[in-house]
């Protein structure tokens, strides 16, 4: 199962969602306390400043709840995409 979190509400996410036609569910954590966890909030760089904001990484989550991989900071979506697959596969 595919998830994604952000501190985003529900309304804005099931409207995101809907205008995406995304096949997935998106949570929403408003305080932040999951994304912390995960390391998916904190200090980063936009546009040369540092801010307070989300970090965009996967987390891949065995069945027992276990962490079986995570990718702590997302650039190249596109390429992150066939990297996550191919480790799918792989287990």
């Amino acid at each position: 199962m595919v998830f994604g979190v952000s501190k985003d509400s529900i309304p804005s996410h099931n409207k995101f969602a809907e205008k995406y036609d995304l096949p997935y569910v998106l949570l929403s954590d408003p305080t932040t306390d999951v994304m912390k966890k995960y390391s998916a909030f904190g200090k980063k760089m936009m546009y040369g400043k540092e801010v307070q904001g989300t970090i965009r990484s996967t987390v891949m989550i065995g069945p027992k709840g276990d962490v079986i991989k995570h990718w702590p900071l997302v650039t190249k979506v596109e390429e992150h995409a066939d990297e996550v697959l191919a480790l799918l596969k792989s287990n």
